[in-house]
Order: C-alpha cells, then sequence, then structure tokens
C-alpha cells in the first residue's frame, strides 16, 4: 500500500476534465481514504463534490490541498502508460500524482502520534478558478497554518504567485465606408493601439524580486461585421497576471487614464505572498534535503495562479510543491514515476518533524 503509482494510474484513467468526471474521481478518492480506514467527509457546492480529511492534533495545522480536476484531453490521454521511468497521460503531474502522494501519505501518518493537525483536501475546480472548490472551503473555515498546493514544481517551493485579473475592453470607433477609411475610426486598429499602449504603462515596467515584470495576454478579440465598413466597435480581453505587490484597482485606473473605452473586470484573483524565510516553508525545504540529497532547494515564484490564493485573507501561509514532470496541459503530459514516490516520503517528512523544527527555530 506504500506505492503512489498505482494509485495514480487509476486516477488517470478517470476523465475528470467536467464536473460530471470530477465527481467520479472524488467519489473513486472517497472510496479509497474510506478503505484505508482514514476519517472523510464529502462536501458538494453548486453540484460539486470535495473532500476533507483531517487527521493529528496539535498547534499547527498543514493543509494538503490537491486538485482532481484536469484540462481537456484525447481520449488516449486517459489511458496512462509508463516508458523510461516516466508515467504518461493527462493530469500525470497537474496534479493527479500530488494528489496520489497525498492520499498514500495521509494513510502512512494516521496511525502515527502526530504532534501537528493534517488536513487533507481534494477539491474539483481549481483549473476553472477554484471558486467552488478551495474558495468554498476556506469561506467555511477549512483552513490551516501552512498550505502546500500540490501543483507541478520539480520539487522546488513556489512561495509566491501573481495575481489574476481578467478585463473586457469594449472600444468605440466611427463607422464609414470601407472605401473611404480615413473617414471613420477603425475600432480594430484603435483596440490594437490602446493595448500596445497598455504594455508601456507605468504597471507594465514594474519588477518585484521574484518576477521581472507582470504577464499581460491579449486573450481575446472581436470586431467588425462586413468587409466594406470600418468597424466601428471592437471587444478586447486581457489577461494580466499581476505582481504580488501591485494593486488591481491601480492597474484599471492606469488603463482608464489613456483612453475613452469601457473597462470592465471579468476576475480579479489573489497572488500568493508567501516569503522565503517562513519557518514551514524552510522546514519543507529541509526535508526535501533530507530525502532527495538535494544540497539546494530552489525557491521561486510562479507566473500562473493557484488555489493557495484563497487562504491568504485567513491569515494561512501557501505554497506550490509537487513532483518532476513537464508538459502539463500539453500532448506529452508526463511525471518521472520516482519523484512521485520521493515527494511522498518528503511530505511524511515533514509533518513528522516540524514540530521538532518549529520548536528548535523559534
Amino acid at each position: 500500500m506504500g506505492d503512489p503509482i498505482p494509485l495514480l494510474q487509476e486516477l488517470i484513467k478517470i476523465n475528470s476534465s467536467t464536473k460530471a468526471g470530477a465527481n467520479e474521481a472524488i467519489a473513486y478518492c472517497e472510496q479509497w481514504l474510506t478503505d484505508q480506514g482514514l476519517p472523510v467527509k464529502k462536501i458538494e457546492n453548486n453540484g460539486f463534490h470535495m473532500l476533507v480529511c483531517e487527521i493529528g492534533q496539535g498547534d499547527h495545522t498543514v493543509v494538503l490541498n490537491g486538485h482532481i480536476d484536469v484540462i481537456e484531453a484525447e481520449e488516449r490521454q486517459f489511458q496512462p502508460y509508463i516508458k523510461d521511468g516516466k508515467m504518461y497521460g493527462r493530469g500525470t503531474v497537474d496534479m493527479k500524482a500530488g494528489v496520489a502522494a497525498f492520499m498514500l501519505a495521509a494513510a502512512k501518518l494516521k496511525d502515527r502520534p502526530l504532534t501537528s493537525r493534517v488536513m487533507l483536501q481534494i477539491v474539483p475546480d481549481e483549473e476553472t478558478g477554484g471558486i467552488n472548490g478551495t474558495k468554498f472551503l476556506t469561506e467555511n473555515g477549512y483552513l490551516g497554518d501552512f498550505i502546500i498546493c500540490g501543483e507541478p514544481t520539480n520539487m522546488g517551493i513556489a512561495i509566491q504567485s501573481k495575481g489574476v485579473l481578467q478585463l473586457d475592453i469594449t472600444v468605440q470607433g466611427k463607422s464609414a465606408h470601407g472605401s473611404r477609411p480615413w473617414e471613420g475610426t477603425n475600432a480594430i486598429t484603435k483596440a490594437i493601439n490602446l493595448f500596445e499602449d497598455i504594455l508601456e504603462l507605468p504597471f507594465a515596467q514594474e519588477s518585484s524580486p521574484m518576477f521581472t515584470k507582470p504577464s499581460i495576454n491579449l486573450a481575446k478579440i472581436q470586431g467588425g461585421t462586413v468587409y466594406n465598413k470600418v468597424p466601428d466597435l471592437c471587444e478586447m480581453s486581457l489577461d494580466i497576471r499581476y505582481l504580488p505587490d501591485q494593486s488591481p484597482d491601480d492597474i484599471v485606473h492606469q488603463i482608464q487614464a489613456i483612453t475613452d473605452a469601457t473597462v470592465s473586470t471579468h476576475m480579479c484573483n489573489n497572488p500568493v505572498k508567501t516569503t522565503a524565510d517562513n519557518p514551514y516553508v524552510k522546514a519543507l525545504g529541509e526535508s526535501i534535503k533530507r530525502i532527495t540529497q538535494l544540497e539546494k532547494v530552489t525557491i521561486f515564484g510562479q507566473h500562473g495562479s493557484n488555489d493557495g490564493q484563497f487562504f491568504n485573507e485567513y491569515g494561512g501561509s501557501a505554497v506550490e510543491f509537487g513532483p518532476v514532470g513537464s508538459d502539463w496541459h500539453g500532448e506529452n503530459e508526463m511525471v518521472f514515476i520516482e519523484s512521485v514516490r520521493e515527494y511522498q516520503d518528503v511530505l511524511v517528512n515533514f509533518i513528522l518533524t516540524l514540530d521538532d523544527y518549529l520548536n528548535n527555530h523559534r
């Protein structure tokens, strides 16, 4: 029962790219955890199912947060296979390997005399924003002091992530006959020019200790109706990943100051701001070195978002930490098998040694 690889294979076989598929995967995890004698609570929100499993006791609570949903893929990608020490398939590293290791770690720890509380959370919707899963859990008191999101990090610790600001911008032009474009104002070219100007705004030039700049993606653009008319309306959508210390309100104000276009916010999610000197981060780093024989642990910031963001406002310190793999969301997503096993061992070691580490490093 100590090997996470058979469980990982079974999880990959479940196409959890839809709500129904994610719920099927949640049901599989619930049965597996129950079979290991672990206490499991199934929670439902807006038709999404999720699991919470709590073991241990003590002054510190560590949350192991894993999402079971994946992005869509071809049917063949839900038939996992192993080659040259790597397992291929959708969700191998993002992040069913993390979930499988979490589950095995909980099973290994359940009968140990733990001095910290461990809360395993398995959620259904990280890939689509986490609103119905982790956000709902945090709002209902399922919180911790230190949160490990098992996203792929190649055994490094991602202590920060950019925030998400998604904007819809409606640009007005002036219509005219296509043969006389100088008599109108082309809303499409006006929108593109606005995008180029946004790239030069002060917020777009800023950096932080972990990031050289924000990420600004022109995600969608739509305008024009017929060939022989100057388009008088263009809608574009931006996906801005802002730096941890930037203000999304300030970013919107900067954009509004240079345009007469209508700017509306589609989504705004928080960054993760955990610091490198956080004692839990240091304790995790020691466990990584102890198990993997690495001399130095990579500490870095992620450009993408993760469910750790939802713990921020409640005082929890979140990180991403996961096994070694590549091409997540791609055609050849894979995870190194031995890395998954090492990852599980790191988690167990971290939990078992955490209290002593914190007491010795006050």
